[in-house]
């Protein structure tokens, strides 16, 4: 393990206006003379906004000049806040957008998700470009990484799968003659690239796992990722009151509540640092010198009660056309094709002529994911749900939650309860 170097990310919030930037400086003027990796993300709500100019891209409806052209005034009146107007990073910036100008030109591509990622990688790009410059004008000396350079992944896009040999190869050979103490090395979360340079995304909200790729493969001392909550909570405080901070987690703990859907931390962070006990923070730049989330191989007893949401869920019941049993090669070939169509699925259940699976209803995989299967299967899908996992579960809270829901589906296993949920209708009065 490297003993000096820290692993920073740096979310989309973070970075969402000209004071969030000088606010992540001057969290970065502690760190001066510190070996520091640096990973941030789109700022602000970029993401979404790029995802409509693919979707009107891809639609034809003449929208995405005017939504391109909106984007970028966005983004210069950020930089008019930073620099002054003979800086060199807008520069940098035209060279990082005319990337978008190309595609927007050509005709829409027949794999949207090749599209989505040539265009919303881009936030990623803008993003580091811009805090680079301002750290080093503040005086915090700062290399610039193209985190395509490291970070190979297959050809599947929207949900690259790292090549983690070659990716480990690559930041031996390009990151650790950058790291010193002299400067800092800043890059991109969320993407990588294919073996024949095509840029691709890890999946949303995937930039804490980059900074994870990043800690493993650099022997990290530890990671750390900001955010604008105090800590890693026990629940949403957006969905629930009187909700608490956990001082210390398990990695084991973190593992559960990220696959469950605590939106804290990507999924597939922990794995990477638990395989080198790389210890992860989860600290506030809000309030920076507050103690934090601390994660590591630490057992930890007695945890209260953690409630993870995960809304916008589909629950797909699958039965064969003759109505057989749901035997063992059926199983086989469904789960082939749900790998195939990167289907995440939270929740599944099985019964003799019926094998349900509750998953993550976004973009089109529900329906090609259907579609694929329905020459051998049935397929009833209820929409609108959400998924609740509690961990150390209490009855007194699970009623709560339960009120004034339908229960579709429940599963109880050891110190976890799972259930999909419907709202009750509201009847209308005659």
């Amino acid at each position: 393990m490297n003993q000096d170097l820290q692993v920073f990310k740096f979310g989309g919030a973070s970075l969402d206006s000209v004071e969030s930037i000088q606010n992540v400086g001057q969290i970065l003027q502690d760190m001066k003379g510190q070996a520091l990796v640096i990973v941030v993300s789109a700022m602000g709500k970029t993401t979404n906004e790029l995802e409509k100019i693919v979707q009107a891209h891809a639609e034809q409806n003449g929208e995405a000049p005017a939504l391109f052209d909106a984007f970028k005034r966005k983004t210069f009146e950020t930089c008019l806040g930073l620099f002054d107007e003979s800086h060199e990073v807008f520069v940098s910036l035209n060279d990082a957008l005319v990337e978008i100008d190309w595609v927007l030109e050509e005709e829409p591509h027949e794999n949207y998700d090749y599209t989505y990622d040539q265009i919303v990688s881009v936030g990623e790009m803008v993003s580091s470009i811009i805090v680079h410059a301002y750290l080093n004008q503040q005086g915090l000396p700062t290399q610039w990484l193209d985190a395509r350079d490291v970070i190979l992944t297959d050809n599947v896009y929207r949900a690259g799968w790292v090549q983690w040999k070659e990716t480990q190869e690559n930041a031996n050979r390009i990151v650790k003659p950058m790291i010193s103490t002299e400067a800092f090395v800043l890059t991109q979360g969320f993407i990588g690239t294919t073996s024949e340079n095509f840029t691709t995304t890890l999946g949303r909200e995937g930039s804490d796992y980059t900074a994870a790729i990043f800690s493993y493969c650099l022997d990290a001392k530890s990671m750390t990722i900001w955010k604008d909550v105090p800590g890693v909570l026990t629940g949403d405080p957006r969905l629930f009151d009187n909700v608490s901070k956990l001082d210390l987690l398990s990695y084991k703990e973190a593992i559960e509540m990220t696959y469950y859907g605590a939106k804290v931390i990507h999924p597939k962070t922990i794995k990477p640092l638990q395989n080198k006990h790389i210890p992860l923070l989860v600290k506030s730049f809000i309030d920076p010198q507050g103690s934090g989330t601390y994660i590591s191989d630490e057992v930890v007893d007695n945890y209260p009660p953690l409630v993870a949401v995960e809304k916008a869920q589909a629950l797909l019941h699958i039965s064969t056309r003759d109505f057989s049993f749901v035997a063992e090669h059926h199983m086989s070939h469904l789960f082939k094709v749900i790998a195939e169509h990167r289907l995440q699925v939270n929740m599944m259940q099985n019964t003799a002529i019926c094998f349900s699976i509750c998953v993550n209803d976004k973009d089109n995989k529900v329906a090609d994911f259907s579609q694929a299967i329905e020459g051998q299967f049935k397929v009833i899908i209820d929409r609108g749900l959400e998924l609740i996992t509690v961990r150390h579960y209490q009855e007194k809270i699970l009623e709560e939650l339960r009120a004034e829901k339908i229960v579709l589906l429940e599963e109880r296993i050891r110190q976890t309860v799972q259930m999909v949920l419907k709202d009750v209708p509201v009847m209308k009065r005659k």
